[in-house]
């Protein structure tokens, strides 16, 4: 009997339009991983058994099932995103258990290309950090579960990465796709603004989130990209010569990059002269001022985010994440600080085509009750081991992290390209090209 959890989600639509499976037989599988490991990973919030059959069985019976860019593929939602018929929960006490009247934009997109909604995933509160436990549960990585999944997509990239789907659906406001994607092995691309619906709590944080695709090859990200954007814009078309410029520096002064990030990061710029590319070190021009843009949007963020929660039900982490945030709301509103930063990176990018830097400084945090902790104590940790991210949120450029070498722990190790604005299909043919080179292990070795 052929098994299909390990199989791309490219492989297993193909599989069902030619009739070599059935959705219920795809979904089932999955569900029963998910039922024999989530126990010790820990992604998932709901898991929709009885639905997702149900769903799996009306795909198998639509006439359109040789067209499905998806059909019968199974995909898990970050808990920030409606799925009709189910509550979101944000991570959190305070927010109301109401099940949705209809799906997310993304999700309907999902479903109608043939994916079936398996379940909803876990989350810091309010989609806040870089680490996810709470209230609703703990998302492990499962490649070292005494380490954190990351956040705030952890829930999803620990699915995706313990082969319980082939495929999830996340956001990125300051890195909550490529951070857990780079902790877990991932393939993640953060879409630039406008290419993909957001819609995502009130105002997208004032307008850097953006939803994208947690997936195992380059493939399957652009693949579900080209879904939920509703365009082939992401064709996979090679791009002609780029000049990448490389830079090791981390943005924020004052956090350094391990080394083995910066070594993967060295090895993947040598990857790239060889396909013929112009590579050479250089750092953009990130102001001493960037810590504080990117402390102030986070934060403020979260006040939006907050407004109409009984304060009392919230962890005390975000209640202050929140306060602290309200002192900066008028001054994020305005959008001067973006627009600045902006325009001091215009040059960099004039120069050129794409920035190859790690996706992280440093392995992630141990897993444990972070929501518990002291708020000081959550934004070091989060500061130091992720500070090569919120740039790209900040300024609405498409950015991903693929995996890349190994660490020390045998974990896998990521690096991050970023390029500039409608770039995307660039960014993922570099990614494909790096994959055919340098291909890594997919799936976590929890069996």
């Amino acid at each position: 009997m052929t098994s299909w959890v390990g199989r791309t989600a490219a492989e297993i639509a193909a599989a069902v339009r030619e009739k070599q499976a059935t959705p219920r037989e795809v979904v089932a599988e999955h569900l029963a991983r998910i039922e024999r490991l989530d126990g010790r990973v820990g992604a998932f919030r709901v898991v929709r058994a009885e639905a997702a059959l149900a769903e799996a069985d009306e795909v198998g019976s639509r006439a359109d099932l040789a067209e499905l860019p998806l059909a019968g593929v199974p995909v898990a939602v970050k808990d920030n995103l409606a799925v009709r018929g189910e509550s979101n929960r944000l991570g959190s006490a305070a927010t109301p258990d109401t099940p949705a009247d209809q799906d997310h934009v993304t999700v309907a997109r999902l479903r109608a290309a043939g994916a079936v909604v398996v379940g909803l995933t876990n989350v810091p509160e309010l989609c806040v950090f870089g680490t996810t436990e709470g209230v609703h549960g703990t998302a492990r990585n499962p490649w070292d579960t005494s380490r954190t999944a990351g956040g705030s997509s952890g829930g999803s990239a620990a699915a995706v990465a313990a082969g319980m789907v082939p495929i999830a659906l996340g956001n990125d406001g300051m890195g909550s796709l490529r951070i857990p994607a780079a902790n877990c092995g991932l393939v993640t691309i953060k879409p630039g603004t406008g290419v993909v619906p957001a819609g995502i709590s009130d105002g997208d944080w004032f307008g850097m989130s953006e939803n994208g695709p947690l997936a195992t090859t380059v493939e399957d990200a652009r693949l579900m990209l080209s879904v939920i954007a509703g365009t082939e814009a992401v064709r996979p078309d090679a791009p002609g010569t780029l000049k990448i410029a490389v830079s090791l520096r981390s943005p924020l002064a004052g956090v350094a990059i391990s080394k083995p990030y910066t070594t993967a990061t060295r090895e993947a710029a040598g990857l790239l002269i060889k396909a013929g590319h112009q590579v050479r070190r250089a750092d953009p021009p990130y102001p001493m001022s960037l810590s504080l843009t990117s402390l102030a949007h986070w934060t403020a963020g979260t006040a939006v985010d907050a407004e109409g929660l009984d304060p009392r039900r919230l962890a005390r982490r975000t209640r202050v994440h929140a306060a602290v945030g309200r002192r900066f709301l008028r001054q994020v509103r305005g959008g001067e600080s973006r627009e600045q930063l902006r325009r001091r990176l215009e040059p960099f990018f004039a120069e050129y085509d794409v920035l190859l830097t790690p996706a992280l400084a440093r392995r992630s945090p141990k897993s444990g009750p972070w929501h518990e902790r002291g708020w000081l104590r959550n934004i070091m940790a989060n500061t130091t081991y992720s500070p090569l991210t919120p740039p790209w949120n900040l300024t609405g450029r498409p950015a991903m992290s693929i995996p890349f070498g190994t660490l020390p722990s045998g974990a896998p190790c990521a690096i991050q390209l970023v390029g500039r604005p409608g770039a995307e299909a660039d960014l993922l043919a570099l990614a494909e090209r790096i994959e055919a080179q340098h291909p890594w292990r997919r799936t976590a070795p929890l069996d």
